[in-house]
């Protein structure tokens, strides 16, 4: 047995890859990595750019693409969905043989769209029209307009991978937007059974962020506190879930068949040198969550990672460490705006940059006549076609 098997089977912490490549797809990789007890896999537009870009795995079904008068968007999300329809393949059983509780794969909406709810709603209902296949999440940032969105389409029936999660508030917004959507669906006549949920709450970026802070700040009581605010904020969101997700409101939608919600703990990878390479998975090990986990890190855990149940342990500590932030001057709330606007620019970053590689890339002049298919992704009002750029 593998440690990420006895991870779930002893733990009932799901394992997810935080990575997707069509290199993985062709040659086996993926597959070989279900079967060693990964059960699941999380992309993001960082993660499909350095795929498309890094390869020429890519080159001929994008230059068919061009040939058939696509444009530089559409073409990009044709890649992307190819390879999450390959994967879905891949984790189908794992979905069917678990109660339809993992083998999940998760495509993130244009991060374009972050700060626009009924555009993300749109980019959602595309997806899920495009890839019609039960373990598909749809990724959604959590923004306020996120949490918006969010709300709307579980109230649909859709299942949602909630991402760039990096404060408790924003997260006591988002539980709140699964349950009220899980009412609307089931007043409607739904069945909540068929409806999935992670909520992707961002533990290293925390730290790096804090830590900068801190050493801004320079003082002794300070500077003893770096390193420290990631987990106890992981820790403490366990807590929140533990405690909304055992209400009376909870037991009734549970009785109907509803999942919960699950923690997903993102951003394991440590940052810096100094750091147990494989702490942010053994300090957050506990039941009815999901580990997202690059391949240095699976290696990592596999050779020398310890398990034993962590997430609800010195929770206590960890609301005192909180304080102590705050008397120093340290606004976790504020440390989550910064984070959260960081990652939707870093997203939004690497999505622009793979567009402008695919442009640069395109051979095939545009069509004469060239217009937008009826289900084509909904894009940005901000953008104009990549092709004249």
């Amino acid at each position: 047995m593998t440690k990420l098997e006895h991870l779930y089977g002893h733990f009932g912490q799901s394992p997810w890859l935080d990575n997707l490549t069509r290199a993985y797809l062709r040659d086996g990789t993926l597959a070989r990595m279900v079967a060693e007890g990964i059960r699941g896999v999380t992309a993001n537009p960082t993660i499909f750019a350095r795929s498309i870009t890094g390869s020429h795995d890519y080159d001929e079904q994008f230059s068919e693409l061009m040939a058939a008068g696509k444009s530089v968007d559409e073409a990009y999300w044709e890649l992307v969905i190819s390879d999450a329809g390959q994967a879905l393949t891949v984790l189908r059983p794992v979905f069917d043989g678990g109660d339809c509780i993992d083998g999940f794969v998760s495509v993130e909406v244009s991060p374009e769209l972050a700060h626009d709810a009924s555009a993300t709603i749109a980019a959602a209902r595309w997806l899920r029209r495009r890839i019609a296949q039960p373990n598909l999440l749809v990724k959604i940032p959590a923004t306020a307009e996120g949490v918006t969105a969010v709300e709307t389409l579980i109230a649909e029936g859709a299942s949602i991978n909630v991402t760039l999660l990096f404060s408790l508030p924003r997260y006591a917004e988002i539980i709140e937007a699964y349950l009220s959507g899980l009412e609307k669906f089931t007043a409607n006549g739904g069945d909540p059974s068929t409806v999935s949920s992670v909520a992707s709450f961002f533990v290293s970026r925390v730290d790096t962020e804090v830590d900068r802070r801190l050493e801004a700040l320079a003082t002794d009581e300070a500077l003893a506190l770096r390193g420290r605010a990631a987990v106890a904020q992981a820790k403490l969101a366990y807590r929140l879930f533990s405690e909304l997700f055992s209400t009376k409101r909870w037991h009734r939608l549970a009785g109907l068949g509803a999942d919960v919600q699950r923690p997903l703990w993102a951003s394991t990878s440590t940052k810096t040198p100094k750091d147990r390479d494989t702490r942010y998975v053994e300090e957050l090990i506990g039941p009815e969550t999901v580990t997202t986990l690059p391949e240095a890190t699976i290696a990592a855990f596999e050779d020398h990672g310890t398990m034993t149940r962590t997430v609800d342990n010195g929770v206590p500590k960890a609301a005192e460490l909180m304080e102590r932030l705050a008397a120093v001057g340290i606004d976790m709330t504020a440390v989550g705006r910064t984070l959260e606007d960081n990652g939707i620019a870093s997203f939004n970053k690497a999505y622009q940059d793979v567009l402008a590689n695919l442009t640069n890339l395109a051979a095939v002049p545009p069509t004469p006549g060239h217009t937008r298919e009826k289900d084509s992704p909904p894009v940005s009002r901000r953008r104009t076609d990549a092709r004249r750029s």
